[in-house]
């Protein structure tokens, strides 16, 4: 559920993730020509070079064409670089719906959709050159911006389950927005803090480790409490 905001309080406009998604799900039209071509570019060169310290300039000799021709495109480095990371995103949840697409049963799409998490965001040419030469830009695209972030793929993913829930895959009783939440944090704190325990490299472990813990999240098993055995009058048995 999502609070409205207060009366004459503009709504907050639409996030990168928010745009990257509605592209990827409503089958929005690709970029043209030029467009992809220069988008090209700045994805090599933020590879190359880091955000930070590539210029427009940059961007331009490697596509082969000159700063006005970009600027015609982007009005500003910033814009190309929101368009190079919407694009990205965009990319990253085509992949996950098409690595699940085929998936027999809810545990496999599950553990399919969290290998094919993992390994997008870490194999992403950009997001591996910023860790390393800009390491503090990725942390802060993930927690600087008031959850945002991590709020988008959630819901994303919680729009993902609840197909799962209303095609009967998933109980009912499930909150398929906390499930969600719970998968999107592990994810995240995987990515971002190193693990001596799972090998993120190791996608049959990535995979084993989804089936048997964030699997169950959606069927989970009653849950026996001592109150259930019996009633608030009755005192529980006693050990002979």
């Amino acid at each position: 559920m999502t609070l409205a905001a207060p009366s004459g309080t503009p709504p907050d406009p639409p996030s990168l993730l928010d745009i990257a998604f509605a592209d990827a799900v409503g089958g929005a039209d690709r970029d043209d020509e030029m467009t992809a071509r220069l988008l090209d570019a700045a994805f090599e060169q933020f590879c190359r070079m880091g955000i930070t310290r590539c210029s427009v300039g940059d961007v331009a000799h490697r596509a082969g064409v000159s700063r006005i021709t970009v600027y015609r495109r982007f009005a500003t480095k910033g814009e190309l670089v929101q368009q190079v990371v919407r694009r990205e995103f965009r990319r990253y949840f085509d992949q996950f719906i098409a690595d699940i697409r085929d998936a027999p049963t809810l545990t496999d799409r599950v553990a399919l959709g969290f290998v094919s998490s993992m390994r997008a965001i870490r194999g992403n040419r950009l997001i591996g050159a910023l860790m390393a030469a800009e390491p503090e830009s990725v942390v802060l695209s993930m927690t600087g911006d008031g959850g945002r972030t991590l709020s988008m793929v959630r819901q994303f993913l919680a729009g993902r389950l609840r197909q799962e829930q209303r095609a009967g895959h998933v109980a009912d009783s499930v909150d398929v927005a906390v499930v969600a939440e719970m998968m999107v944090r592990v994810s995240a704190s995987l990515l971002v803090i190193p693990s001596h325990v799972i090998d993120l490299s190791d996608e049959t472990q990535l995979a084993a480790l989804a089936r048997t813990h964030l699997a169950p999240m959606l069927n989970p098993p009653p849950q026996h409490h001592p109150s259930d055995r019996t009633s608030l009058n009755e005192a529980p048995p006693q050990p002979r």
